[in-house]
């Protein structure tokens, strides 16, 4: 269905090597995630610290404007390069940790390995969206998600297996060596940047992102869209231990079952997003993902294995159509100017709500049935759908303002590009940058 887009995309080498780097520090990202926990519990035997290392991660995404537009400031690839180096040097430090003790050094790196994260996801989308032919962004993003997904289908189980022979700090000095070999690869990029624009003030420049989102007609009901979205992720995440507990009558491990069917969903569908986006307006599209998405977390008031099986596959497909959409359309609607604050932005708006929902859920567990919250959200994301579609179906109905600036999606190529490399047409297209992952 998309082979000729897809085949195009891997044989540039710039893309080729983004997607390498893209691997390769997700392999060591993913062994962290899930071992930073395990590390934590055995050190200290709390289980709210343990689940507070994911809190850790997750919690810089609320700088994503100031880190976006830092991003905006600076050469992006050598941003790529030096950030990677970072990282592998502030996980080089947790051979100290040796004790609970020094369990606050763990949290500390997290925190910081967190920022840098969204640091790296501005600058990589600015930089991609100058690089990728505008009519491959799609496919590279979805080609980003199957990278992202599959590499996490064996990189935690493959941390678990390293820490329970050797301990957490053999798994930080892997991840360390992943991005030390990640930042080899992006300083082999072949991109040149155009000169950044003047320095304006911070506090605009927080905000620029902000307004470019609210002003565009496009970006506006996406991004809300996504953030919708990710809410309902966080509860169907919240409510996953107690679905399978309650409702399934299944083990704790039986979970791990479901998120690796999830994760093959993710993968699957990235190698569709491109032909799909050819032939849909990206609303379209997301509101598309959002009805498969919302009824699979119905379908979790079911007690049966196989609709516990097939609703993890529908969520795992349907989720990251609004996440690669959405990304996809800011890409290609802001200027590079502004490109890294606007992506850092969106991704702020659409992963904060994933959070709050994570916490909030847990706490509801606890007192509210969960095939309530499954049925509740279900139709909460069914509701959302609809309502993007009447939306994409309004604008394609309503006449064209004389006055209203073309908008860049229409043109096949960047309208502001960020960077050149080797010549890009539209059968070579160039390296990078995607949404956030579609895990719970």
């Amino acid at each position: 269905m998309g082979g000729p887009a897809v085949v195009r995309v891997l044989r540039d080498p710039t893309a080729g090597r983004y997607l390498a780097g893209v691997v390769v520090s997700g392999f060591g990202t993913s062994a962290m995630w899930l071992t930073a926990g395990i590390w934590v519990k055995s050190l200290t035997g709390s289980d709210s610290l343990a689940a507070l290392t994911v809190c850790a991660m997750w919690a810089p995404v609320l700088a994503g404007p100031a880190l976006g537009a830092l991003a905006d400031r600076m050469d992006r690839k050598k941003l790529l390069v030096r950030v990677n180096l970072a990282m592998a040097a502030l996980l080089a430090t947790l051979v100290l940790v040796d004790s609970g003790r020094a369990v606050w050094l763990v949290f500390v790196v997290l925190v910081l390995y967190g920022a840098c994260g969204v640091l790296l996801d501005a600058a990589e989308s600015a930089l991609v969206a100058g690089t990728v032919h505008a009519s491959l962004l799609a496919d590279f993003n979805g080609l980003r998600t199957t990278a992202n997904e599959g590499v996490k289908l064996v990189a935690p189980l493959a941390g678990a297996g390293l820490y329970a022979r050797f301990g957490g700090s053999a798994v930080a000095l892997l991840d360390a060596a992943t991005c030390a070999l990640a930042a080899l690869i992006f300083a082999r990029l072949r991109v040149r940047e155009a000169p950044r624009p003047p320095v304006g003030a911070w506090r605009g420049e927080l905000l620029a992102g902000l307004r470019r989102i609210r002003a565009s007609a496009v970006l506006r009901p996406l991004v809300a869209a996504g953030a919708a979205t990710m809410l309902l992720a966080g509860v169907n995440g919240a409510v996953t231990f107690g679905y399978v507990d309650d409702v399934l009558g299944r083990t704790p491990e039986y979970a791990g079952v479901l998120y690796a069917v999830q994760g093959a969903g993710s993968v699957a569908v990235g190698l569709l997003v491109g032909p799909l986006l050819r032939r849909l307006p990206e609303r379209v599209f997301a509101a598309a993902g959002m009805a498969v998405f919302a009824p699979a977390v119905g379908a979790r008031t079911l007690p049966h294995d196989g609709a516990a099986v097939a609703a993890s596959a529908a969520i795992g497909f349907g989720l990251p159509c609004v996440l690669i959409a959405t990304m996809t359309a800011v890409q290609r609607e802001t200027p590079d100017a502004e490109l890294g604050r606007t992506a850092a932005t969106a991704g702020s708006l659409m992963t904060a709500p994933n959070a709050v929902a994570l916490a909030v859920g847990a706490g509801l567990v606890a007192v509210v049935d969960v095939r309530v919250l499954t049925a509740t959200a279900g139709a909460a994301g069914l509701l959302a759908a609809a309502l993007l579609a009447v939306g994409a179906a309004r604008r394609r109905t309503a006449p064209t303002s004389p006055s209203a600036p073309t908008s860049p999606s229409a043109s096949t190529s960047p309208s502001v590009p960020a960077s050149t490399s080797t010549p890009a047409s539209p059968s070579r297209p160039a390296g990078e940058a995607g949404p956030a992952s579609s895990q719970p």
